[in-house]
């Protein structure tokens, strides 16, 4: 999957970050996440350096400390209309799975490079499939959301 951005979806203002196919279908994935992750991942797509580390910049910072590889992320279910997603590490060899909200492993992989998928039946389910004017009103919508990162700091969002 290729990360295309996030962008907010109206009338409700939710943020949704949007995964495209790589090959075959070029199906998009739309998953509604939170304002704060959403930011993260806008971030991390613009190269936004905060003066202290954000929770998944800490969290890349730890795992390359460590030594461990992130493989890839896997979306791997949609139930009850929530997704569920896996982070496939490797460290000395042995490989470790960790189940993770979508939104988290999509802010770390953006930050690390780190590939996405999608399993089969998730696409099947929640993926839609998208015309050329829709690619350009998405595009037109993750700029608007791309000008709002401009104006916003990540104090905006502390409790």
């Amino acid at each position: 999957m290729h990360l295309v951005g996030v962008r907010v979806e109206m009338p409700t203002n939710s943020p949704i970050v949007l995964l495209r196919e790589a090959e075959g279908q070029h199906r998009v994935l739309p998953i509604f996440i939170g304002p704060v992750e959403a930011t993260a991942i806008a971030f991390a797509q613009n190269g936004v350096v905060t003066a202290r580390p954000l929770t998944h910049d800490l969290l890349r910072d730890l795992l390359v400390a460590l030594g461990v590889g992130v493989e890839r992320i896997v979306i791997t279910e949609l139930r009850d209309r929530t997704f569920y997603a896996e982070i496939e590490m490797t460290t000395n060899g042995t490989g470790y799975k960790v189940s993770s909200r979508p939104s988290d492993a999509i802010a770390l992989a953006a930050r690390l490079g780190t590939p996405i998928f999608a399993d089969e039946a998730v696409l099947e389910e929640a993926a839609v499939t998208m015309s050329d004017d829709d690619e350009e009103e998405e595009d037109d919508e993750v700029e608007r959301f791309r000008a709002f990162l401009d104006d916003v700091n990540p104090e905006d969002f502390a409790s």
